[in-house]
């Protein structure tokens, strides 16, 4: 691969990374200052409800050709959010806390899409599930370090310090961004500013549909993991430490498999691919929900990663690699909706349930159902295709 896509894919490891690096203490924090949990749950979807708004717009733009204006647009966005979250730190305000999170949903809305395009536009022939398993290498090493590296500066330091390092990463995503475009911008032309009328239509395929609907079921089992179980180490005292370790393993495993499962659905197919992959993660979630306090827990994360390694490139590739290039940024920004969906909706819905039932623990064992259902759409998709 060009030096310019590994630069793209460095990027998108600091943008992520300074996403990641909160999820340790986006509840924690949210509880210090008295919110409920449907309040905790709801702080928790907001990035996701605003990036769900923008992204059929940001779809449009970047397939007239400003994708890369999209990327550095959306970095810029977390870094005024990370800036926002830190004054949030100092006022104690759960309000600017929620200001800072809807503004990180729009670069998000801006950043992802583009991003997962430009892995399809410029991957070399025959390799596309490999270029996206590389991409999505660069966000499984960031949830390797960090959570971890979030949640330990912010029992060590400070909520502040954590959310200053949002503005750090995402700082250093819009330099590896800026200088791609500023290198290539004339010998990398993606303006494909004619109209296309059948957006909607180029996306009525069983592939596409089934990769959607699969990813909005998984969406919405993890962020109900990723909201709540840091909320019950809290409860039980283990600090915010313990949570960022479990992600660390989640992210660590689950790279050893995106490479593979990007080369594999090249060669196998997608839907095979990310049906292995989600019943690693049905597993997973099983043994979460017999063992939920570390180090037995640990066990869970180990098949949780290694099951989302397999998902997350197989997934991009069902839904992905045989739309029209004219039409698959805003391709992109459709299937990522979903993702936003599933990230909305689950800490809400599942943060209403643990406020009707008074445990937060009640949550776990709906994980492996919901994710089930995600393993059924995908066999379908690989059925009809057969």
């Amino acid at each position: 691969m060009r030096k310019d896509i590994w630069l793209l894919h460095f990027s998108v490891f600091f943008f992520f990374m300074g996403m990641v690096s909160l999820n340790p203490i986006i509840s924690p924090f949210a509880m210090m200052l008295g919110a409920a949990p449907v309040i905790v749950g709801t702080l928790a979807s907001i990035s996701s409800a605003v990036s769900l708004i923008f992204k059929p717009v940001a779809g449009v733009i970047g397939d007239r050709g400003f994708k890369f204006e999209l990327m550095i647009a959306g970095a810029s966005l977390a870094i005024l959010a990370g800036v926002i979250y830190i004054v949030s730190s100092f006022t104690g305000s759960l309000s600017l806390f929620a200001v800072g999170r809807g503004l990180h949903g729009f670069g998000m809305a801006l950043f992802f899409p583009a991003s997962l395009t430009l892995a399809v536009d410029l991957a070399p022939p025959g390799r596309v599930g490999e270029t996206l398993g590389w991409r999505s290498t660069m966000f499984g090493v960031s949830q390797l370090f960090g959570p971890a590296f979030g949640s330990f500066v912010a029992d060590l330091m400070g909520f502040t310090a954590a959310f200053g390092l949002t503005v750090l990463f995402s700082f250093l995503s819009v330099v590896m961004v800026v200088y791609v475009y500023m290198r290539d911008r004339e010998k990398v032309k993606v303006r494909e500013r004619e109209k296309n009328h059948s957006r909607w239509r180029a996306l009525l395929v069983l592939s596409f549909a089934a990769a959607s609907v699969a990813l909005l079921l998984n969406a919405t089992a993890y962020s109900g993991f990723l909201t709540f179980l840091p909320a019950v180490y809290k409860e039980l005292g283990l600090g915010t430490s313990a949570f960022g370790v479990y992600l660390s393993i989640v992210g660590g495993f689950s790279i050893l498999t995106r490479i593979l499962g990007g080369r594999e659905a090249d060669k196998r197919g997608a839907a095979l691919v990310a049906s292995i992959g989600f019943v690693a993660m049905i597993s997973g979630y099983l043994l979460l929900s017999a063992f939920l306090l570390p180090p037995g827990a640990y066990i869970s994360a180990f098949l949780l990663g290694l099951g989302l390694g397999f998902v997350v490139p197989a997934l991009q590739l069902l839904a992905l690699g045989s739309l029209p290039s004219g039409v698959r940024n805003f391709g992109a920004s459709i299937y990522t909706m979903f993702f936003d969906v599933g990230f909305m909706a689950g800490p809400v819905i599942l943060g209403y349930y643990i406020q009707v039932k008074g445990d937060y623990s009640v949550i776990f064992p709906l994980l492996p159902v919901i994710v089930s259902f995600a393993l059924i759409t995908t066999l379908i998709a690989k059925v009809k295709k057969a």
